[in-house]
C-alpha cells in the first residue's frame, strides 16, 4: 500500500460545516452532534481533521476488507472512468466490466448458483431478494406464496420491505406503515448453558409453519451470523435443522451475507462455513471493500426455474455499473492473492481468545465471534457506549450495537494492531469506558 496524505485541515471549520449542513443517519434531527470528520486512511489506520490516528476496529460498517488507501483500485477506477464510465444495463445493455465480475462470482459461489443481479448496496438487494422470491412463485402459479420469516434483532436493511424484515422495533418508530406479510422468529441464539436452544427455536419455526401454512409462506431470510444485532454466531446444529425443515415445506432460503460474505469470516461466503445451499445470497459490502458502492444478489436454480417466462420489472439506475464493478474485480483479486480468508480464520481465533478473559468481569455477558466478526456483550447498552467512547478517546473506534460492542478490522490487520486492539478494548471494558470505575 502506499502512504497516503491530505492537506492541512481546518476541523473546527468542518466541524461546524457539518452541523449546519448535513443529516447523518442515526442522527436526531435538529440536535447534531459534533462530528468525527475522517479525513485520510491506510491499511487498518484512518486519521481525523486534527491529524489524531486511530486504529479502525470496524471498518466503517464491515466493508472494508482489503484495508484503506489502496492505490490499485484506485487506479482501476481511474482507467475505467477513461474507457466507459457508466451506462445503463437496463434490458439488453451490458458492460465487459459486469459481465467479468459475473463470471467471478459464479466461480467463487457455493454450489447451485447461477445468476447474479446487481445491486447498489445492501438494503437494495434485500428488496431485489425479497421481491424476487414473491415474483418467482407468482410466476410458478403460486401467488398465495408471499409470507417472509425473519428473526427478532435481524438487520436487513433501510427500504420498505428490507425495514419490514428487520427484527429491531426501534428502527421502525414512526415508519409506518410498513408492508405486510413479515413473520419474526426468536433471536438465533444460545447461551453457554442453553444446551436445548436449538430444538426450541426449530419447534418455534415448525409451529409458524403450520400456523400460518407453509403453502403461504415464500421464504425465509436469515443472516447467517447476526452482525448489527451483536454479532452472535448460530448454536451448533441451528442451520442445519433450519435448512431441513425449508426444504421439507417448500419454503426458500435466503441468505443475507451483507456482512459475512468475502471473506469475514474466514471464506468466500458463511454459506461455506454451514455447509447450506441458499436459494438467494444477498451481499454488498465487502464485494468492493467499500471503495464505491456495488451489491449483488446470487440467484439459485430453483428460484431460476420457479421464475422462468416471467418478466421481471425491477431494477436500479446503477445495476452492473462498470466502474464499480471494475473495483469489485480488483478488490476480489487483492483478497485471493493476499490470502485474506485464511488470515480472517487465524486471526479471528486469535482474537477471540484473547479477549474471551473479559467474561470474567460482572458486566461482561459474553465475548464471542466467528473469523474476524466479533462481539462483546455488556450489561447494559449504556456502559456499551460508554466503553466505546472511551475507546474512541483512546484511539480504537469500535460501535456499540444496544448492549454489545462489535469489532470487524479490516483483514489485513497486523499483528501488532491486533495487540493494540485488544490492550485499548479490555484497558476500557475493565473500566467501564467513561465512568472511570474499576470492576
Amino acid at each position: 500500500m502506499t502512504p497516503n496524505t491530505v492537506a492541512p485541515l481546518d476541523a473546527a471549520a468542518l466541524a461546524a460545516s457539518d452541523q449546519a449542513t448535513l443529516i447523518h443517519p442515526h442522527s436526531r434531527i435538529g440536535a447534531p452532534a459534533e462530528p468525527l470528520v475522517i479525513a485520510r486512511g491506510e491499511g487498518a489506520r484512518i486519521w481525523d481533521a486534527t491529524g489524531k490516528r486511530y486504529l479502525d476496529g470496524t471498518c466503517g460498517l464491515w466493508q472494508c476488507a482489503v484495508g484503506h488507501g489502496r492505490a490499485e483500485l484506485a487506479a482501476v477506477a481511474a482507467r475505467q472512468m477513461e474507457t466507459l464510465e457508466f451506462y445503463s444495463s437496463f434490458g439488453d445493455y451490458s458492460n465487459p466490466q459486469a459481465i467479468a465480475l459475473g463470471e467471478r462470482l459464479l466461480e467463487i459461489a457455493p454450489d447451485g448458483i447461477e445468476r447474479i443481479f446487481f445491486t447498489n448496496g445492501g438494503s437494495e438487494g434485500v428488496e431485489t431478494a425479497v421481491k424476487l422470491v414473491r415474483f418467482a412463485h407468482a410466476q410458478a402459479g403460486q401467488p398465495e406464496r408471499t409470507v417472509i420469516l425473519s428473526r427478532t434483532r435481524a438487520y436487513h436493511g433501510v427500504g420498505s420491505a428490507s425495514l419490514a424484515a428487520t427484527g429491531m422495533p426501534a428502527m421502525k418508530e414512526k415508519m409506518g406503515p410498513l408492508p405486510d406479510g413479515f413473520v419474526h422468529l426468536s433471536e438465533p441464539h444460545a447461551r453457554r448453558d442453553d444446551a436445548g436452544a436449538v430444538d426450541r427455536m426449530v419447534a418455534e419455526l415448525e409451529q409458524t409453519i403450520e400456523r400460518i401454512g407453509p403453502e403461504r409462506i415464500a421464504a425465509f431470510i436469515g443472516e447467517p451470523i447476526l452482525g448489527v444485532g451483536g454479532m452472535v454466531p448460530p448454536p451448533d446444529g441451528y442451520w442445519d435443522r433450519v435448512q431441513e425443515v425449508l426444504r421439507r415445506h417448500g419454503i426458500l432460503l435466503i441468505l443475507d451475507e451483507i456482512v459475512t460474505a468475502f471473506g469475514r469470516t474466514g471464506y468466500w461466503f458463511a454459506a461455506e462455513r454451514y455447509g447450506l445451499q441458499a436459494d438467494l445470497i444477498v451481499t454488498a459490502k465487502g464485494l468492493s471493500s467499500g471503495y464505491l458502492p456495488m451489491g449483488a444478489v446470487l440467484i439459485g436454480k430453483r428460484i431460476l426455474e420457479l421464475a422462468d417466462g416471467g418478466l421481471f420489472l425491477h431494477g436500479f439506475t446503477y445495476n452492473g455499473h462498470p466502474t464499480c464493478a471494475a473495483v469489485a474485480l480488483e478488490n476480489l483479486a487483492i483478497i485471493e492473492r493476499e490470502g485474506l480468508l485464511e488470515r480472517a480464520r487465524t486471526v479471528g481465533p486469535d482474537l477471540l481468545a484473547r479477549l474471551r478473559p473479559l467474561e470474567q468481569l460482572e458486566h461482561v455477558v459474553e465475548v464471542r465471534g466467528e473469523g474476524l466478526m466479533l462481539g462483546v456483550e455488556i450489561s447494559d447498552a449504556e456502559t456499551a457506549a460508554a466503553v466505546a467512547a472511551g475507546c474512541r478517546r483512546d484511539g480504537l473506534i469500535v460501535r456499540a450495537s444496544g448492549p454489545s460492542l462489535v469489532l470487524s478490522p479490516p483483514l489485513v490487520i497486523t499483528a501488532e494492531e491486533v495487540d493494540e486492539l485488544v490492550e485499548l478494548l479490555s484497558a476500557n471494558v475493565r473500566t467501564r469506558g467513561a465512568d472511570g470505575k474499576r470492576s
